[in-house]
């Protein structure tokens, strides 16, 4: 209580300032209807205090002022109030309790700081009393001097006790309603829940895509790589087009990469930037000025030291160009040279993460895969694929991207778990778009062990827990649509139905 006491003192010092204007035009208005003179320097008629209360609440209604409550509220109160989420408008519930919290904190504020200033310079006035030696009138009353002025200066101190009290409690009054007016409302936590609803459902989404994209390059780069290793010295030609294959597949998995990296690292900045805005005003006033105190003499310190030990590794780094020619610098002079080395060491590194930026920009914003891909989709698999491909220039491009990521993972499901060619059938029949996705011919054209190893390969898949076709599963769920995925006499078959129209 006794460290947040003189911040929750002037939090309540503030609120009576910002009530000043008020009260001096409540004053100035009711001198001019009363026909008297007003008196701007002291307007402490209690009527005129009631009456400029409902003027606080309309303000508080259509003026801004929850950014400058909230700041105050944690910085001064000690208050833990939540960050509201940012809103294009304001609703008519959140200016409720913003103009009831503005309309307390400055009628409560007004209170107290009105007592601050009468009783403590009548305290410091009575303390005075008993050493002047003199008989002295206060408030139409004759201080003699001896007893009665000591008698005086202990009343005056029992009112400075009582002051610090009353903006004790009206401290504590305004920290505990603060997280309740001006929190976020109903609406906005909803809003705030839906939102992460959202982005959950999207890292999931990306998380998918990801697996899908990433373990269908590894499968195909292990495939060809082996049988690359097996016809490298009789069928250079067959080991150079593996090769190939491998570099496709490597090169789509690194742009999927970095299309999923790029949304979750501007999705996780932004939730930094949001952390960042809430620790700040989190923190009291006390802190702050002693975190800037020691900061100004360590920062010099710890500057020099990162920025000469720091740059030398950022000088080593091929994404920092002008590192190079900083720490080059560093060995002409060890004095100024070490602040252009600082220097160039910053930009470098400014300009690294702007590039950086600007390449999980520009991944973020990539068009994704659709049917249109197949064809780079099955060169990359470097597996003999037959397909069997219909108009599909109809399929919404949501149904296409979720067919292009179901096919994918069917691809590599035949290509792993599998034997024989494999066919790759896309065609839209009616109102639905038909994919599937098999090892082999007709029932009965591989033999008896490589049926057995396809269904071995089937039930380990399934023991391991790998989340293909669980992906497939919940993709085609949300499309409301069908899928059978297992191994069969000939290896593997993923056959599923995607309606292109969502029903209701």
């Amino acid at each position: 209580m006794r460290r947040t006491l003189p911040r929750r003192w002037a939090c309540l010092v503030l609120g009576g300032a910002l009530l000043m204007p008020y009260m001096m035009v409540g004053v100035l208005i009711s001198g001019l209807v009363h026909g008297e003179s007003a008196n701007l320097l002291l307007p402490a008629q209690v009527g005129v205090f009631a009456a400029v209360l409902p003027v606080v609440a309309v303000t508080g209604l259509f003026l801004p002022v929850r950014g400058l409550s909230v700041n105050a509220a944690q910085g001064l109160l000690g208050a833990r109030v939540e960050t509201p989420p940012r809103q294009a408008g304001r609703s008519w519930q959140e200016r409720r309790r913003t103009a009831a919290w503005f309309t307390l904190h400055l009628a409560v504020g007004g209170v107290v700081s009105g007592f601050t200033l009468a009783i403590v310079p009548f305290t410091m006035f009575t303390l005075v009393l008993p050493v002047t030696g003199r008989s002295t009138p206060v408030l139409g009353f004759l201080v003699t001097p001896g007893w009665n002025a000591v008698a005086w200066a202990a009343g005056g101190l029992v009112l400075l006790a009582a002051l610090v009290a009353i903006a004790a409690c009206a401290g504590e009054l305004l920290a505990r309603l603060a997280p309740v007016l001006l929190g976020p409302t109903p609406t906005e936590r909803l809003a705030a829940a839906e939102e992460h609803a959202r982005t959950l459902a999207e890292r999931n989404r990306l998380a998918r895509e990801l697996h899908d994209s990433v373990g269908h390059a590894l499968s195909v780069v292990t495939l060809q790589a082996a049988a690359a290793g097996r016809v490298l010295d009789r069928d250079p030609a067959t080991a150079r087009t593996a090769l190939a294959a491998i570099e496709q597949s490597a090169r789509t998995a690194l742009e999927d990469l970095d299309h999923v990296l790029g949304v979750l690292r501007d999705d996780r900045d932004e939730r930094d930037e949001r952390d960042e805005r809430t620790n700040r005003g989190d923190r009291d006033g006390h802190d702050r000025s002693r975190g800037n105190s020691g900061s100004a003499d360590s920062s010099q310190a710890d500057s020099g030291r990162d920025r000469s030990g720091g740059g030398g590794s950022g000088g080593s780094g091929s994404d920092s160009p002008g590192s190079g020619v900083g720490s080059g610098r560093s060995h002409d002079s060890p004095g100024s040279a070490g602040r252009v080395f600082a220097n160039d060491a910053d930009r470098a590194d400014r300009a690294d993460r702007a590039d950086r930026v600007g390449r999980a920009g520009r991944a973020a914003l990539a068009p994704q895969a659709t049917l249109a891909d197949l064809d780079a989709l099955v060169a990359a698999s470097g597996a003999p694929v037959r397909q069997e491909v219909g108009d599909l220039a109809g399929v919404p491009a949501v149904v296409s991207r979720e067919a292009y990521r179901i096919l994918q993972e069917a691809l590599t499901n035949a290509i792993k778990h599998g034997t024989g060619p494999v066919r790759l059938t896309a065609a839209v029949e009616g109102d639905d778009l038909r994919l599937e996705v098999a090892n082999g011919g007709p029932k009965g054209t591989a033999d008896r062990t490589g049926t057995r190893d396809a269904r071995a390969r089937g039930r380990e898949r399934t023991r391991t827990g790998g989340r293909g076709v669980a992906g497939m599963h919940e993709r085609v769920r949300l499309l409301r649509g069908e899928l059978e995925a297992g191994p069969t006499d000939t290896g593997w078959r993923v056959s599923a139905r995607l309606p292109l129209r969502s029903s209701p």
